[in-house]
């Protein structure tokens, strides 16, 4: 059984059909990536699972039903959302932003100071900045804070929204090898890039979303091989 399947998912913002029958699956220590252009429905689709966007269809999450559960509901689950564009507390330090991430384990704190430090090893230049505020950091830096703080939570599935934006390509790297030791470690991922390149690197399967739909879906090696993809994604004539 997979640990998480999407089946005929409808999302709608007033009379603007977002997302239109989008099935999908993802196992149990996978990762896969989703990839698409702008305005396909990426990001929905991870706020639907989340508990954010209200979706028709159905959102099934370890063998139970989740899309009539809230936000808060969905977290405690075990399904943290990693945001576009980091959605630090710009003017939190980063080490308030990581316990920020384990709200929910308050009363955990020993194992809360573990898993600081656990982030800290994971991303040293963290440590050297834990007590500047967030909004002070480098992009690259930020989105460390970001996968960390989203870390902090323990998650057994784990969204992560276009983690290589707006940067450098050594920090894409750095991210995109991040991500797979957070997979080796045991943590399902879902990954929405833009950036196709780093998607198929890092995936096992990937799905291409357009228009609200997937389009096309594999493993890497045979969709790289795809003269569309190849060309639209790739930027191989």
């Amino acid at each position: 059984m997979p640990q998480v399947e999407i089946q005929d998912l409808r999302v709608a913002y007033g009379k603007a059909k977002i997302l239109e029958g989008v099935s999908m699956d993802v196992e149990h220590r996978e990762l896969v990536s989703v990839i698409g252009p702008n305005g396909a429905g990426k990001t929905t689709l991870l706020r639907a699972i989340s508990g954010v966007a209200e979706p028709q269809g159905s959102i099934t999450f370890e063998g139970q039903r989740i899309d009539h559960l809230s936000p808060v509901q969905v977290v405690k689950r075990g399904i943290i959302h990693c945001p576009e564009r980091r959605r630090l507390f710009p003017d939190l330090s980063v080490e308030d932003n990581l316990k920020m991430g384990a709200y929910l384990r308050s009363k955990d704190k020993d194992g809360v100071t573990r898993d600081l430090e656990k982030m800290f090893n994971l991303f040293p230049i963290l440590r050297d900045r834990r007590n500047q505020d967030a909004r002070t950091l480098s992009g690259g830096e930020q989105q460390m804070l970001a996968i960390a703080r989203s870390l902090m939570s323990q998650p057994k599935f784990l969204m992560l929204d276009e983690p290589s934006m707006g940067l450098a390509v050594l920090v894409k790297r750095l991210i995109a090898e991040t991500i797979k030791g957070i997979r080796d470690d045991g943590v399902t991922i879902l990954l929405v890039e833009q950036d196709a390149d780093l998607a198929f690197s890092v995936a096992e399967r990937v799905y291409v979303l357009e228009h609200g739909k997937v389009a096309l879906q594999g493993v890497p090696e045979d969709l790289m091989k795809n003269p569309y993809v190849k060309e639209i994604y790739l930027g191989i004539a």
